[in-house]
């Protein structure tokens, strides 16, 4: 496994692991790697130092090991000539970040998720056919436009559904 820095051509920087470089540039080559925060599908490497393994980080722990794990702690600024630690995979990074992922967990607790007939279920609430409810789901352009033109409110969102995400 391999873990590369990435960069979208909206300058979202993210990282993802891969089976091997080779993994990699199919995947990107066929446009499957995109960026977690856009969706684009314009991603490229960015710079990175390589992370070497040494004896010392290799060796086993000496003692017992600790009966429970500790609170962690926050960390200190890296010593000079040091590498900051990476940045936690799993957290979002930026003010940014922390916004679309509140309105997301928002969205998937206050909403149904339709999938691909959205357009189709958005109309037959507005018509009174379905219940009234809050939904999102996905639609084509040409979908959407149908639907503004008919006075149905819709709304783009701001991130790609977690089943098109990395």
């Amino acid at each position: 496994m391999i873990r590369y820095a990435l960069k979208c051509d909206q300058g979202h920087g993210f990282e993802s692991w891969f089976q091997s470089s080779g993994a990699f540039e199919a995947l990107d080559a066929r446009g499957l790697v995109s960026c977690s925060v856009c969706g684009s599908t314009e991603v490229h490497k960015a710079i990175m130092a390589p992370r070497v393994v040494t004896d010392k980080d290799a060796a086993p722990a000496k003692g017992p090991a600790p009966a429970a794990t500790p609170a962690p702690q926050p960390r200190a600024a890296p010593a000079p000539g040091q590498a900051a630690p990476a940045p936690s995979l799993s957290a979002p990074a930026t003010p940014a970040e922390q916004a679309l992922k509140a309105m997301r967990d928002h969205l998937e607790k206050s909403s149904t998720y339709v999938g691909g007939k959205f357009a189709e279920e958005a109309r037959r609430i507005h018509l009174g056919d379905a219940p009234q409810r809050t939904i999102h789901g996905e639609a084509n352009p040409e979908e959407a436009r149908a639907l503004i033109e008919d006075g149905i409110p819709v709304a783009p969102l701001p991130f790609v559904p977690k089943s098109r995400s990395n």
